[in-house]
């Protein structure tokens, strides 16, 4: 396994560890994460992790497609892997966030069903022969999305003291983006999908 499926994998942990901090009932356990009060907003302590350990998974989605381009080092297995390790960053976390009540439960299911249609065409499209690119809106909705999580991790600080909800603004943005784009995607590959070759 090359340097760049190891930096994927690593992405994987990394979220499933996300994951544990967001729906282990710790208390239950008997650990307590500190809250802290910042300027009356209530912070707790295992979302604050959460949040950094998130900002270094989402860098790693960066890294390994990086080096994989740079060294060649470009595997079928890495691009399984790497398909897999960016939806289970992403999806998880906001029906997570969504069940308990820091952001609107919309927004993971406009997510979650843009994907499901998006990873469809793609999947029509390479038992074809064809690969689909990655379009400039998908960029841009993947940008907003990272943003916002991360101010929604940090209890959208410094832009909750002068309440503006930036993170569920930069995340209704990226909803609308999501859907932008797959309507793009299956414009551009509408004839490839009803073909009969």
């Amino acid at each position: 396994m090359n340097l760049p499926n190891r930096i994927t994998i690593v992405r994987l942990f990394l979220t499933l560890v996300i994951i544990l901090l967001l729906c282990v009932p710790f208390s239950s356990f008997g650990i307590q994460f500190p809250k802290y009060d910042v300027n009356g907003v209530v912070v707790e302590f295992n979302y604050i992790i959460a949040g950094f350990i998130f900002i270094i998974a989402s860098l790693t989605d960066f890294l390994d497609g990086y080096l994989a381009r740079k060294y060649d080092m470009v595997t079928d297995t890495g691009k399984i892997l790497d398909a897999i390790a960016d939806k289970v960053l992403v999806s998880p976390i906001l029906i997570l966030l969504a069940a308990n009540g820091f952001i609107p439960v919309i927004i993971p299911v406009i997510y979650v069903t843009r994907d499901i249609i998006v990873d469809a065409i793609k999947m029509q499209a390479a038992s074809k022969g064809n690969v689909v690119a990655a379009i400039k809106s998908g960029k841009i909705k993947t940008a907003c999305m990272m943003v916002g999580l991360v101010l929604v991790f940090f209890y959208n600080i410094p832009f909750e003291f002068i309440n503006i909800r930036v993170d569920l603004f930069l995340l209704f943005v990226a909803c609308i983006l999501s859907v932008i784009s797959a309507f793009e995607y299956y414009r551009l590959n509408k004839d490839l999908l009803f073909s009969n070759n």
